[in-house]
């Protein structure tokens, strides 16, 4: 799955929604609307059949039994960036599955240097470790797992510090 910068939004989404679709997901939600690109939720049941499919490395039982696990796909736009941010109440895997990205990552406030995520790299971020997904010059798809840290408390949306945002969300 690769497009170029001059491949419209809507026919990149598309093209996501065919592709997971045609691999027997179900999508629970889609969002376009992000300055940045968007992303596709997956139905949390079919959280083991994800990780079968993008993280064949890895099984439910790493996870912990049990545990929301929040499969999603997200699309960058290119030279587009996500907040720098962190997590309180999760950890997050992600494998690059279309076109290629960017990401800067650290311990601290302060941003590292960006690293190029080519097609099938596969990133762990701990939970607390600063972020930011970087659109390149094409399009990047990449396979995202939560893992909760808080099982009582699960993350969600609203789980997110943002550091800086070049949205000014």
């Amino acid at each position: 799955m690769k497009f170029s910068a001059e491949t419209e939004k809507a026919s990149v989404f598309e093209a996501v929604e065919k592709v997971i679709t045609d691999l027997g997901f179900n999508i629970d939600k889609q969002d376009q609307s992000r300055p940045w690109g968007g992303f596709f939720v997956l139905d949390e049941s079919q959280a083991p059949k994800f990780i079968e499919t993008y993280f064949p490395h890895l099984s439910v039982n790493d996870f912990g039994i049990g545990r929301k696990l929040s499969p999603k796909i997200l699309v960058v736009a290119p030279q587009k960036r996500l907040s720098w941010q962190y997590h309180f109440r999760r950890a997050e895997i992600w494998k690059v599955v279309g076109g290629t990205a960017g990401v800067v990552t650290s311990e601290t406030d302060e941003e590292n240097e960006l690293q190029t995520l080519p097609l099938g790299t596969i990133i762990n971020l701990k939970q607390g470790e600063r972020h930011r997904l970087i659109g390149l010059d094409e399009w990047g798809i990449i396979a995202e797992i939560w893992q909760h840290t808080d099982p009582e408390n699960p993350s969600d949306e609203d789980d997110i510090v943002r550091v800086q945002d070049d949205f000014g969300r």
